[in-house]
C-alpha cells in the first residue's frame, strides 16, 4: 500500500486525537488549519494569544471556536512562553506557530525554564507525498541546520528515524546525499557520507540502513540505478530519506518539489524537542499546515512510546 498522509491521518485516529498550543493564535491562515484538524480528529488546539483579535478572525473566516480553549495574552513574547510551557509540562502534545517572528518563537522553544530542550540538537524534516512514488520521502534538513557537522548529520538521522517509524517506515533507509557516489577526498560531503555508512555498519547509528554518498538519481530512481549499474548498494532508487550536505542543497530541493511538482504534498516538523515543533511558513499551503499537525500528531504518539 502506497504510503500518504490519508495513512498518517488513519493512524492518528487510531491513537486518539492530540491537543497542539499555539503560540500567538491571532493568525487566519493558522486558525484554519487547527480548525480543519479539528474537524478532522486530528488534533484540538489551545490558542493563546490576544482573544479579541482571535475572535475577530474566527468571525471572519467563520470558525466556530466552541471547543477551544483560549488563554488571553496580548503580549507576543508572554504569549510564546505561555502556549511553550503547556508543552513542556505535558499538558499539550504538540507545539505551533502561530503570528510571531521565527527568531521569537524558537527562543521559547529553547527557553531554560519552559522550553523543549532535550539536550540533543534539532533539526527539521519535512515528509513528501509525491504522485509516482511509491513511498513517503523524508527530506532533512532543510530549514533548520546551516551547514552541519558530521556529528550534526549523525544527530539529524537519529531525529529522523523516530518520525519515519511514526509514519510506518520500521527501518528506513537514509541516503547522504552528495553530487557523486564515490568518496573524493577534496569533497567534503562524500567523505561524510561514507563515515556516516560506516558509523551505521559498526552499531553506532541504529534503527536505520546508511548508505553513502549517493547521488540524488541512485537515491530515488530505480531506474538510473540500475543504469549506473550500483547493484551493489544497499540502497538502489528506494531511500526513505533524503540527508542534505547543507541547507542550500536541501531548501533548493525543497522549493523545486513544493513549485514544480504537481499534486505533491508535504508537512514539516522540527524534531530533537521534547514534543514535535510545527514550524510552518507563511508561504506553506492550508494543506501544508494540516498535514504538519498530522505529522506532528503521530510522531507525538512515537515519541510517547520511547519514555
Amino acid at each position: 500500500m502506497k504510503q500518504s498522509f490519508e495513512n498518517i491521518v488513519a493512524e492518528v485516529k487510531k491513537c486518539g486525537k492530540k491537543t497542539v498550543a499555539v503560540s500567538v493564535a491571532q493568525d487566519s491562515a493558522v486558525l484554519e488549519a487547527v480548525y480543519e484538524a479539528k474537524k478532522r480528529g486530528i488534533a484540538d488546539a489551545v490558542l493563546v494569544g490576544d482573544e479579541t483579535k482571535i475572535r475577530q478572525i474566527a468571525d471572519g473566516i467563520h470558525m466556530d471556536l466552541a471547543g477551544f480553549q483560549i488563554i488571553h495574552e496580548p503580549d507576543d513574547i508572554k504569549a510564546s512562553l505561555t502556549a511553550v510551557k503547556l508543552a513542556h509540562d505535558g499538558k499539550v502534545d504538540m507545539y505551533m506557530k502561530g503570528l510571531i517572528d521565527t527568531k521569537n518563537f524558537l527562543k521559547s522553544v529553547l527557553d531554560k525554564e519552559a522550553g523543549l530542550r532535550t539536550g540533543g540538537v534539532l533539526s527539521h524534516v519535512a515528509v513528501f507525498e509525491v504522485p509516482g512514488i511509491d513511498r513517503l520521502l523524508f527530506l532533512t534538513d532543510v530549514a533548520f541546520m546551516t551547514y552541519p557537522t558530521l556529528e550534526d548529520k549523525e544527530h539529524i538521522i537519529n531525529n529522523t528515524v523516530p518520525v519515519c517509524r511514526a509514519c510506518g517506515v520500521e527501518t528506513p533507509k537514509v541516503a547522504p546525499l552528495a553530487a557523486v557516489e564515490v568518496v573524493n577526498p577534496k569533497m567534503p560531503a562524500t567523505v561524510e557520507a561514507a563515515e556516516l555508512t560506516k558509523m551505521c555498519e559498526e552499531g553506532r547509528i541504529r534503527g536505520c540502513i546508511v548508505d553513502g554518498p549517493l547521488s540524488l538519481d541512485l537515491a530515488i530512481d530505480p531506474e538510473a540505478a540500475k543504469h549506473k549499474g550500483a547493484t551493489d548498494r544497499k540502497i538502489q532508487g528506494d531511500a526513505d530519506v533524503l540527508l542534505f550536505p547543507d541547507i542550500h542543497a536541501g531548501n533548493l530541493v525543497y522549493k523545486a518539489m513544493v513549485h514544480t511538482i504537481p499534486g505533491v504534498k508535504n508537512g514539516c516538523i522540527l524534531t530533537g524537542t521534547k514534543v514535535p515543533v510545527i514550524l510552518t511558513s507563511r508561504s506553506d499551503t492550508f494543506e501544508t499546515k494540516v498535514n504538519s499537525i498530522a505529522l506532528a500528531a503521530v510522531v507525538a504518539e512515537e515519541l510517547k512510546k520511547g519514555k
